[in-house]
């Protein structure tokens, strides 16, 4: 019942400690061990790591500068090996859970037919391993700040998956360097987009004002498990990613969400990410509030704002307030129901609906 065979760590270590042990033992330097080996200390230290694979010579080296049988040695690396890869594929096989494979095959993003799914998804991400993901999308999300109008829990997985499709497309975009006061302008440019119907009229135009300004925009439909209408992040330096999912197919929620991720862009840091309407919290941060505040000043002026709490709400004011504002008539009910002034039920014929049809 206590036999040795029975006992299954979730954890191993590389030859490498083993080595590192014998050469405290020894009082040996990483100087000292990489002349006696004959190699340099770049070498050493990934064989110290578990990065290189003691092999039949290395064995017969160890051996003889630090102890131990040859035998010894490549057991040694036989066991861990085995350990390591089990405990790789649990990894694996528990991450893949994580993310909406189904989702990202029938969006294109990963192929039907997928020889080895783990393999394939660490291409997809540019990872060489989980680990690696989790430092580079998990923490990244956990760092992330919000726009709360969700009820519902992240997950980080979609959310990761949906955002590297992003990054993927903004790669295609031809960008000049990122110009903070060229983009701000570029707004006044953008704000009359919102008066065209169509996507296929509009979004041509947006992506090319904005890139112009060092900014990639893009639209990529989120899949399942991510509720997320905008992220803004910076992939380089120079080049900073808007992405939007056009997850509500409206006029008006569309171009606030557009108007408050340009804020984040304009008013906050380069290095943070935003990421919109994925918490469940109910608090709103102090930057979030700005940028509600910038978008909401961006589409109706301040002058108009005192305005837009006082007109009739019918046809004809609705229309003519939004000409007067330079904006859709659909984006005045969807601020006449944000202020509460019109029920969220109410008055939605003003706002224009899309298609997936007509984004993609």
């Amino acid at each position: 019942m206590n036999s040795i065979s029975e006992f299954q760590p979730q954890w191993t270590s590389s030859p490498g400690e083993t080595i590192k042990d014998i050469l405290h033992e020894k009082n040996l330097s990483i100087d000292n061990f990489a002349t006696i080996m004959g190699s340099n200390n770049e070498q050493i230290k990934k064989l110290l790591s578990g990065y290189v694979a003691i092999t039949e010579d290395i064995s017969n080296k160890l051996s003889k500068n630090i102890g131990g049988t040859p035998e010894f040695w490549l057991r040694r690396e036989s066991q861990y090996r085995t350990v390591a890869n089990k405990l790789r594929r649990q990894e694996e096989e528990a991450w893949l859970k994580e993310l909406p494979i189904s989702d990202m095959v029938k969006l294109g993003w990963l192929p039907a037919n997928m020889a080895n799914k783990a393999e394939t998804c660490l291409e997809y991400f540019d990872v060489p391993n989980v680990k690696t993901w989790r430092n580079k999308y998990a923490v990244e999300l956990a760092m992330a700040s919000f726009r709360t109008t969700s009820a519902f829990e992240i997950q980080p997985g979609a959310v990761a998956a949906w955002i590297r499709q992003g990054e993927l497309k903004a790669e295609l975009i031809e960008c000049k360097k990122w110009d903070r006061t060229a983009f701000r302008n570029a707004l006044t440019l953008i704000k009359p987009l919102t008066k065209k119907k169509e996507p296929k009229d509009f979004l041509p135009q947006l992506i090319k004002i904005c890139s112009d300004s060092g900014v990639a925009v893009v639209i990529v439909k989120t899949p399942s498990g991510c509720r997320a209408s905008g992220v803004t992040k910076f992939i380089s330096p120079d080049r900073p990613l808007l992405l939007l999912s056009f997850r509500y197919l409206t006029d008006d929620q569309f171009w606030f969400t557009f108007f408050h991720e340009a804020a984040h862009l304009i008013l906050h840091n380069d290095r943070s990410i935003f990421i919109e309407e994925i918490n469940n919290s109910g608090l709103v941060s102090q930057q979030e509030a700005e940028a509600n505040d910038f978008a909401a000043e961006e589409l109706i002026s301040h002058e108009l704002r005192t305005q837009l709490a006082k007109i009739p709400l019918t046809k004809r004011s609705i229309v003519g307030f939004a000409i007067q504002a330079g904006i859709s008539p659909g984006i005045v009910i969807g601020q006449l129901q944000h202020i509460g002034r019109v029920d969220h039920k109410r008055l939605n014929t003003f706002k224009r609906r899309y298609t997936w049809d007509s984004i993609l």
